[in-house]
């Protein structure tokens, strides 16, 4: 078994800010004896995983060859497919098992220091239907979420969660046959931040599309918005970025140079693309499309590893940073006085660790 030392726990927790420090110990003292306690487990599950893989493409593979010998039909091809990938699957089990169970133990003890309530697979979130009203995401048929993160950093509540959207489509060929589809639509991740101060516009942001960005100008004025381009002062951010508002002199100033950095830098934790966001009301609205977060990475490395504890943890902090670059800002008027803008939240520092 593994036991990595104490320099490689300091190594992980070095790159993460001052906050997580409390969690370095409660790591040490309750996550890490629990993970080497299953780390023989581990071991077991992932030489089973090897030997059903191995199984599985040995043989589908042999079921395929002499389908297609008998039966002369690339029907035998989907035969082996379906029998290597259910001894695939199979052998995968118990290693899944393991690592939800990683998952939930890390994730779970992380929120709780934060105080935040973690539920890994929640209902339709009521806050949804907000981002396809603002037009952030699509419609959609079918739904299903994890990873949700509710509660406040300092005095801005947020609700964070991971979806699915997928749209039931029907298409018919020549001959008069449909076909129906699922088509995934959105799967990413959501955030929406409440400031409790409403803002006087409506401000959307758009990753840069190039010359798909005509659709982005056209959904502002089918929707009735009256939203028009806001030209942003760093050049750097204007490539990578389209901005649509109805007050100029708001957006501006909201949209400041550490918050679009936040935005880049959230794209690439997360890694995913096609981000956009809205501060409408009194909430900022971001949507992220593609990666998978708050996973504990492959199991095919000891679960000790202190690269799955920062990895985990650097998803935490790419949240709380976005929130806590806007959270200020947001809950002053833009007319505030300059010494005022250095003003620099508590970010929720504080939590039952210290």
């Amino acid at each position: 078994m593994t036991d990595h030392s104490e320099t490689d726990v300091e190594a992980a927790f070095k790159t993460l800010p001052p906050e997580f420090d409390a969690f370095k110990q409660v790591y040490r003292d309750e996550i890490l004896p629990s993970l080497q306690a299953r780390e023989g487990d581990r071991i077991a599950a992932a030489e089973k995983a090897r030997t059903y893989t191995r199984l599985g493409v040995a043989i589908g593979g042999a079921i395929a060859l002499i389908g297609l010998a008998l039966m002369r039909s690339p029907f035998a091809l989907f035969l082996g497919g379906i029998a290597g990938m259910g001894l695939f699957s199979y052998g995968r089990h118990g290693l899944n098992y393991l690592k939800r169970e990683a998952k939930l133990l890390i994730v779970e003890t992380a929120a709780n220091g934060f105080d935040l309530q973690y539920n890994p697979e929640p209902a339709s979130p009521l806050v949804l239907s907000r981002f396809r009203n603002l037009g952030l995401i699509p419609s959609w048929d079918r739904e299903s979420f994890e990873d949700q993160l509710l509660g406040s950093r300092g005095s801005t509540n947020f609700e964070f969660f991971e979806a699915h959207l997928e749209d039931k489509r029907t298409r018919s060929d020549g001959k008069g046959r449909t076909r129906t589809e699922w088509v995934t639509v959105f799967k990413g991740q959501c955030l929406v931040m409440n400031f409790h101060k409403p803002f006087n516009g409506l401000t959307k942001v758009f990753r840069d599309l190039g010359v798909l960005n005509v659709f982005n100008k056209i959904g502002n004025k089918l929707s009735g918005q009256n939203l028009e381009r806001v030209r942003l002062e760093d050049p750097k951010f204007e490539k990578a970025f389209e901005v649509f508002s109805n007050d100029q002199i708001e957006s501006r100033f909201l949209l400041t140079p550490d918050f679009m950095e936040r935005l880049l830098e959230l794209e690439r934790i997360f890694q995913g693309g096609k981000l956009r966001c809205a501060f409408s009301g009194g909430e900022l609205f971001v949507c992220v499309e593609g990666g998978d977060l708050f996973e504990p990475g492959s199991m095919f490395t000891p679960l000790d590893n202190p690269d799955r504890i920062r990895e985990l943890m650097e998803d935490f902090v790419a949240v709380f940073q976005l929130i806590d670059s806007v959270s200020d800002r947001a809950g002053r008027a833009p007319a505030a006085k300059p010494d005022e803008d250095n003003t620099q939240s508590d970010g929720g520092e504080n939590g039952p660790w210290t």
